[in-house]
């Protein structure tokens, strides 16, 4: 069921956790905990009570889901990246909007803090391939050994 924003002046659509855990291929419980840790914030609430998620919820959700399938992060992770995420969007919003008021000094200082924030994100993803790519060998190993015993 879709419903209209009252606190947006009724111009974004809100959707039931049903539609949103289908959506998104997770459980109602999932996505209650997500909120209760902090990883989304808290949507608004119909007049019964019931929670209302708009298209921005959606977005993360998903996109949390895309950095703990595919990257293997723990929740624990997916939170730091996701902090991470969040730093970087408020400085590159920060950016733009300041951009011409900046002298060279100010600009080169904002974008070396950008570079930190990516540098932390990578670092991240590095290690996390690292991991795998050492568990990928070790497989490869064992698979080899097999393969050499079956050709005695």
């Amino acid at each position: 069921m879709k419903v209209k924003s009252k606190s947006k002046g009724g111009n974004e659509l809100l959707y039931k956790i049903d539609e949103v855990a289908k959506e998104c291929g997770l459980t109602k419980r999932s996505i209650r905990y997500y909120e209760e840790i902090g990883l989304i914030s808290p949507p608004e609430r119909s007049e019964g009570g019931f929670r209302l998620y708009s298209d921005l919820h959606i977005e993360r959700l998903k996109k949390i889901m895309n950095v703990r399938d595919v990257l293997g992060f723990s929740l624990q992770e997916v939170q730091e990246y996701m902090a991470i995420s969040e730093a970087f969007e408020e400085f590159r919003l920060q950016y733009r909007e300041n951009k011409e008021k900046m002298n060279e000094d100010e600009r080169k200082e904002k974008l070396l803090g950008a570079e930190a924030i990516l540098a932390q994100q990578l670092q991240m993803i590095d290690e996390k391939l690292k991991k795998m790519n050492d568990i990928r060998d070790e497989m490869n190993e064992m698979y080899q050994r097999v393969k050499k015993a079956l050709e005695q």
